[in-house]
Parts: C-alpha cells; sequence; structure tokens
C-alpha cells in the first residue's frame, strides 16, 4: 500500500482590514508546513475560496526568516485553486493556515461545507492561529458545530490584544469557538502549543506552525 498522501492547504484570499492595515496569510503559518509536507513527499495542493494569487501580511515579511528561504511555498501562492474547483475525495487531509485575512473569507458556508466534507469522512482536519475561523460555519450532518465538545486551540483573545487588532476584528476567535462549545485550550501567549482531538489537530499561533504539521504527519502515518 502506498505512503503517498494527498493535502489540501486553503488559504485566506482577504488582503485589507482597513485603510490603515493590510493583512492576509502570515508566511510561516503556511511556509513551515507546506515544506514539511512537501519533505514528506506528500503532494499539497493550495487553493482558496476565490483562487488565484493569495495576499501575504506584509508584518509577517519582516520575521528573522528571509522570504527567500521560503521559495517554493512562495511560489505556490501566486495561484491558488479555487475553493469550488476541490473534489474533497481526492485528498487525506486539510489545513487552515492563519493570517487575519482568514477571519473574513474563512468563516463562510463554502469553506464550512468543505470542512464539515473532511470531518464527516473522519479524514484529518487542522488549523493554526487564525485557521480554526474555518471550522464557524462547519457543522455535523445534524447541524451541530464541528467543535461542539471538542477540544481545539487557535489565536487566543490575549494575543489578540496584544498585537492591537482585537478592536478591528470581526469577531475575537477565541470566544466564537468557545460559543461554538469548543473547549478551548490555551498556552501562555507566543508559546509553541498544539492540542489534537481525534482528527482534529489546531495550533495556537505562529510558533506552534511546524508543531501543527508535525501533529498532522503523525495522524496520516
Amino acid at each position: 500500500m502506498s505512503d503517498q498522501k494527498n493535502i489540501l492547504i486553503i488559504v485566506t484570499n482577504h488582503k485589507q482590514i482597513d485603510a490603515d492595515h493590510p493583512t492576509g496569510l502570515w508566511l510561516e503559518e503556511f511556509a513551515i508546513p507546506f515544506q514539511l509536507f512537501r519533505q514528506h513527499t506528500y503532494t499539497v495542493t493550495v487553493a482558496s475560496p476565490l483562487g488565484g494569487m493569495a495576499p501575504i501580511d506584509p508584518r509577517s515579511l519582516s520575521t528573522s526568516e528571509p522570504a527567500e528561504a521560503h521559495g517554493d511555498a512562495l511560489q505556490a501562492l501566486q495561484y491558488t485553486e479555487p475553493l469550488n474547483s476541490i473534489n474533497v475525495d481526492d485528498y487525506d487531509a486539510v489545513f487552515f493556515p492563519g493570517g487575519h485575512g482568514t477571519m473574513y473569507d474563512l468563516p463562510i458556508p463554502e469553506v464550512g461545507r468543505v470542512v464539515s466534507q473532511f470531518f464527516d469522512a473522519q479524514k484529518v482536519v487542522a488549523a493554526v492561529c487564525h485557521g480554526p475561523a474555518a471550522f464557524v460555519q462547519a457543522t455535523q450532518s445534524d447541524g451541530t458545530p464541528i467543535v461542539k465538545g471538542r477540544k481545539v486551540t487557535g489565536f487566543t483573545n490575549e494575543e489578540e490584544e496584544e498585537v492591537k487588532l482585537a478592536q478591528l476584528m470581526p469577531f475575537l476567535l477565541e470566544s466564537r469557538l468557545q460559543e461554538l462549545g469548543a473547549k478551548f485550550e490555551k498556552a501562555s501567549m507566543w508559546s509553541d502549543y498544539v492540542v489534537v482531538d481525534g482528527k482534529l489537530i489546531t495550533g495556537q499561533n505562529p510558533q506552534s506552525s511546524a508543531s501543527v504539521a508535525k501533529a498532522v504527519i503523525e495522524a496520516l502515518a
């Protein structure tokens, strides 16, 4: 039996919070898992709600790692598949990187349906930082939120206040997941922290990017 796995990564198309705050994908949350998946010879497909180029949050380009280190990952963001072209049956796992852009275009019914299909098929569903915004519209067949009663993490209210964007967000991720019935767990701010509940895998923040990817690889082994 082949060890070949197909991973779907879904990223944001949203590039502006307001006139003063450009946003998009947080690069390391995409690039580090992308590279780890590729090192395991997984086939990686990158999609977004609209398809086309995925915007990168400019603040994520000023981290210690030079953007050139993410060459293949940057190339993959030049053209993403539109979500409506994706067949869930073709993939073993779905992964949602964060970035504040995700707070605008991942909590939509189209994304929720994809998450629900992976969840119903008992496939790996993973997200990091703001990526769990993708779960907001995802329900089980009886209409129950997929996160209800499940352990998850994500970018915390405290971290959102720390980066001074809490007032600008359409909602606070930690609060919304709790409202949906999730058992939200967290470590101290900026800790590398991952929560695994069955095949639902979540990481708290950018610092958790590699650990989330490794947990996905372990779940697929």
